[in-house]
């Protein structure tokens, strides 16, 4: 029987060899590629960032009931001046009211200032309010004339942040004058200022409250029972407030991830791991050599063949 003969015999084998090598050496680069797409993505970091969290501030804030003079009629006045949360600030210096059946319809003043602002800001991992007021002048529906209460100036101030014990403050600057009577308040309890004919008013300073995560305070607190008997009102019931302030720790802080190299908690102790690996007979390396030498087999099995179908 005559030999079969392959054109370019010998550059078909050496071509089958180069292409064996290749193969190899792609199975070993391209193997541990592979795997790494296949693991669980790598956490994303950057600048540490805040989580939650919240602050807020306000001028003025009112919780008033007003009794007109037949008193079946119950209005209420709730209004607030410069009441923001975070992120946001107000100056505004004034602030009026209107109610049905009081002074004709028509608006009146509630409170006159030549600074009134509120700040809050969460950032990172802190939170902050604060408000501000200066030379003051708070009214009451029915009694135009007379101020409910006048302040030189008067903040708060409430910062929470991560890791730390939440903090409140108010301070009062100046004097204060109640329904025309200058007073002198106590850092503690209760001030009462009574005025025959027109009523009287309880003034809390410096009030703060705390707790693990958040923090609150108001400069001036009043429990108003006036009874005027002008504009059409007969009482006037309920609670002022002068500067408020409050936040609450921001839930959580995100931090960047640890640099490449740094040690961090092992999934399992370091010789056990190694003690595994020599019971196996095997690395980390393990897959991707087994995996370049299947290859090298494969080619290596081809080129046998086609050199023994040369020889018959």
């Amino acid at each position: 029987m005559p030999a079969r003969t392959f054109p370019n015999g010998s550059a078909f084998r050496t071509s089958v060899r180069r292409l064996s090598v290749v193969a190899a050496a792609t199975a070993l680069v391209a193997g541990p590629m592979a795997l790494a797409g296949a693991g669980p993505a790598g956490a994303t970091g950057g600048d540490s960032g805040h989580r939650g969290g919240r602050a807020d501030a306000v001028v003025l804030r009112t919780g008033l009931n007003v009794s007109l003079l037949n008193k079946t009629v119950n209005v209420p006045l709730k209004v607030a001046l410069n009441e923001v949360q975070a992120p946001a600030d107000a100056n505004k210096t004034a602030l009026t009211a209107r109610l049905d059946g009081v002074n004709g319809g028509r608006p009146f003043s509630v409170l006159r200032a030549d600074v009134a602002t509120a700040k809050a800001t969460v950032r990172g991992d802190t939170a902050k309010g604060y408000s501000n007021i200066a030379r003051a002048r708070v009214h009451v529906p029915g009694l135009p004339l007379l101020s409910l209460v006048e302040v030189e100036q008067v903040t708060s101030k409430a910062v929470c942040t991560a890791g730390k014990r939440p903090v409140a403050e108010s301070n009062l600057l100046g004097g204060v004058t109640v329904l025309g009577k200058k007073v002198t308040l106590t850092a503690h309890g209760t001030t009462e200022v009574k005025v025959p004919g027109v009523g009287e008013v309880r003034l809390e300073l410096s009030r703060t409250r705390t707790t693990s995560r958040t923090a609150a305070a108001s400069a001036l607190e009043l429990r108003v029972n006036v009874n005027p008997l002008k504009l059409n009102v007969a009482e006037v019931t309920g609670t002022v407030t002068l500067a408020g302030a409050g936040c609450e720790v921001p839930a959580g802080v995100r931090t960047a991830p640890k640099p490449q190299g740094e040690p961090g908690k092992p999934e399992a102790p370091a010789p056990e791991r190694e003690a595994n690996l020599a019971e196996t007979g095997g690395s980390s390396l393990t897959p991707y050599v087994a995996g370049g030498a299947v290859v090298l087999l494969v080619a290596g099995g081809g080129a046998v063949v086609t050199a023994r179908r040369r020889r018959s």
